[in-house]
């Protein structure tokens, strides 16, 4: 089986048409019936039904999508190392990240890139959760990722430092004229929650960390963005928890940020398939530099979302 069979049934797959798929690749319908019937020969047996109206994927079809998907984006990925290793005009490099991230640390760390760079080009992905941004590294979607350590990860991980977990109260709050809280006294207070929210041991974060303290937090409301809790709790809907990148560099002009007592930290990490090497190993330097990220100096907390 050839790579170009590969991109050939899965254009069919994604048009669901034989018609459509051979406008898309410019290429005649016979041609392209040849080349699906030749892959089904090598695979040795039918990937797509055809229907009166349009295709769909036999049993064997779809067992085989998820590896043909894989092989194609890989060849791309690999297309697009080369030439940005080279610096050559056209040459891309796609990163994934949290949400958070990619709100508070990336853009000054692109700006950077753009003017020393300027020939190859970024792709920014952005994902809610670092489960969503593991599985899209795996699936050759992205040539890096940033974000909190994967889990049982066999590929390359590259600490870059850690970001703080901090708390945002509007400047009326009573704890305004502080700069550390602890958890205990925040028991009582209503809680903006995000659909974004780190996960610690099978829990939510804030559900962790108040059950440790003594009480179950109560929810005010809940929101898709970390951007958007922290305004709905700089407008005094309730307290917020947020990394402190987001809130100081992005969002948070308008609230009080308040480190807990403890500290929370987390290590963020660049992490891929392969060791980054030429414009991917530069991307990191250039974040380790101009992304804002302290060195820790005591082990970081393990939180897994973003």
């Amino acid at each position: 089986m050839s790579l170009r069979q590969m991109e050939y049934f899965l254009t069919v797959v994604e048009e669901a048409s034989f018609t459509r798929a051979a406008e898309v690749l410019h290429v005649t319908q016979p041609a392209l019936s040849h080349q699906i019937k030749a892959l089904e020969k090598t695979v040795g047996g039918a990937l797509l039904e055809r229907m009166p109206r349009g295709v769909r994927l036999t049993a064997m079809g779809r067992a085989y999508l998820p590896h043909a998907e894989l092989a194609v984006r890989s060849a791309a990925q690999a297309r697009r190392a080369a030439r940005a290793a080279a610096g050559a005009e056209g040459g891309e490099l796609h990163v994934a990240a949290v949400h958070s991230v990619a709100v508070g640390v990336l853009p000054d760390v692109f700006a950077r890139w753009h003017a020393t760079h300027p020939g190859v080009r970024l792709h920014l992905r952005e994902y809610a959760t670092s489960e969503a941004l593991q599985e899209q590294v795996e699936r050759g979607t992205a040539d890096l990722a940033v974000g909190p350590a994967p889990k049982e990860w066999s590929g390359s991980v590259v600490p870059v430092g850690e970001e703080e977990i901090v708390l945002v109260v509007p400047f009326d709050d009573r704890f305004a004229g502080r700069t550390t809280v602890t958890l205990p006294e925040l028991a009582d207070r209503p809680w903006v929650r995000c659909a974004m929210e780190p996960v610690v041991h099978g829990e939510r974060f804030l559900d962790w960390a108040c059950a440790k303290a003594g009480f179950r937090p109560r929810t005010a409301v809940v929101t898709e963005h970390t951007s958007t809790a922290v305004r709905m709790a700089a407008a005094g809907v309730g307290v917020t928890t947020a990394p402190s990148h987001v809130v100081r560099g992005a969002v948070g002009e308008d609230c009080v940020v308040l480190s807990a007592d403890p500290p929370w930290k987390r290590a963020l990490t660049v992490f891929s398939r392969v060791p980054p090497t030429g414009a991917a190993e530069v991307f990191v330097d250039l974040l380790r530099r101009y992304g804002g990220l302290p060195t820790p100096a005591v082990p970081t907390t393990g939180t897994s979302a973003a």
